[in-house]
């Protein structure tokens, strides 16, 4: 029989009483409630490429079991071992945004998949977490030994990703990371006369993106001024969420399934809006709220954790902030409820190694992250 007291020294029971189940059960209900809208929004889509109804419906399924296995699995895992496994990812990952910029194929004018063993792989989704924790060790060994210049390693990395992502391109990816890393130099110490020099030429960035990127310049002119297939897409989330008002439509009786191409990554939270209402809004709204502690004494943990946590969060404020028009669209998925292996994936490994950086005790099971 399994021992689950606190007394316990098995590793399931450890696992038990120390795993953050506010993260772990809001993800779990993030996933069921991606299951319910692909099974709602994907079906329209499936017909318009000839496939029967649930065709992205069982894709996705497979993909869910894999994910929450992903979850489980990494959670488990000590802080040497989600360092270790982020260091070799990061490696294989950087090797992949390279073959996929001879290799890849294009979708939508960005060449951002490439096919390995039949299998579509989308790199800058998985590079996301991974760059992440590398960045949390490098930044907390550069304050453990004055020698080693942690902010300028990750600094190098952080300019070799942002590079690799901008010849995809993939500006939406590249901004969030920016954003992230951000947050991570600040929570390190960055003086305040750095953070507002590198918030100036983050500003300024943002107008070398907006003259040299076709695609970021199109997507900021409809912002701006309307017209064109995106705006087209936007007013039909609008009036989804006015359809839907507070109670929705009901499962199944939405529109805008119909009207929008991506209803099934892009659009899905206008497809809850419509179909469900603002209460199932507000519920995904919360659940992605994922609780963070900084009262962490061990900075690696403080780094990972914001970082990631705010990396979920940001994404899925991108997401919603699109559909709701209140910032240019992105072509970002909102995190465990868009359609999507790569994009499942990748969130599962976020929250898989957010559960293991702030388990209880695990900073004082490994004295020594150098």
């Amino acid at each position: 029989m399994v021992n689950f007291s606190r007394q316990s020294h098995g590793a399931l029971s450890k696992w038990l009483w120390t795993v953050d189940k506010i993260i772990l059960i809001a993800s779990l209900i993030l996933i069921a409630l991606g299951v319910i809208l692909d099974i709602t929004a994907s079906p329209a889509v499936a017909r318009r490429i000839g496939g029967d109804d649930y065709l992205f419906v069982r894709k996705q399924l497979v993909y869910v079991g894999i994910s929450i296995v992903t979850i489980l699995i990494l959670s488990l895992f000590r802080l040497k071992t989600i360092r270790r496994i982020s260091i070799a990812g990061f490696a294989v990952l950087v090797g992949l945004l390279i073959l996929t910029l001879f290799f890849g194929y294009e979708v939508k004018g960005a060449k951002r998949w490439i096919s390995l063993c039949g299998i579509s792989i989308q790199a800058s989704e998985f590079i996301k977490p991974i760059f992440i924790v590398v960045t949390a060790w490098l930044l907390d060994v550069g304050k453990k030994y004055d020698y080693f210049p942690g902010s300028w390693v990750s600094l190098a990395l952080y300019g070799m990703v942002a590079g690799l992502l901008l010849l995809q391109p993939d500006v939406g990816m590249t901004l969030l990371i920016t954003a992230v890393f951000g947050l991570q130099l600040f929570l390190a110490g960055l003086p305040l006369l750095l953070v507002v020099v590198l918030a100036g030429a983050g500003i300024a960035s943002l107008f070398v993106l907006y003259f040299t990127f076709p695609h970021f310049h199109a997507r900021v002119d409809q912002f701006l001024y309307g017209s064109n297939e995106t705006s087209y897409q936007i007013d039909r989330a609008m009036e989804a969420f006015q359809h839907g008002n507070l109670v929705g439509q009901g499962p199944g009786e939405g529109t805008v399934k119909l009207l929008i191409p991506d209803a099934h990554t892009d659009f899905i939270f206008a497809v809850a809006g419509e179909e469900y209402g603002l209460w199932m809004c507000l519920i995904i709204i919360t659940l992605f709220a994922l609780r963070v502690s900084l009262r962490e004494t061990n900075l690696f943990v403080m780094y990972a954790e914001v970082g990631l946590a705010a990396s979920l969060g940001l994404q899925a404020f991108v997401n919603m902030a699109s559909s709701l028009h209140v910032i240019p669209t992105k072509g970002m998925t909102l995190p465990f409820i868009s359609y999507g292996g790569s994009s499942l994936l990748a969130s599962a490994i976020e929250v898989g190694m957010l559960l293991a950086i702030t388990r209880q005790n695990t900073a004082s099971e490994d004295k020594d992250m150098g």
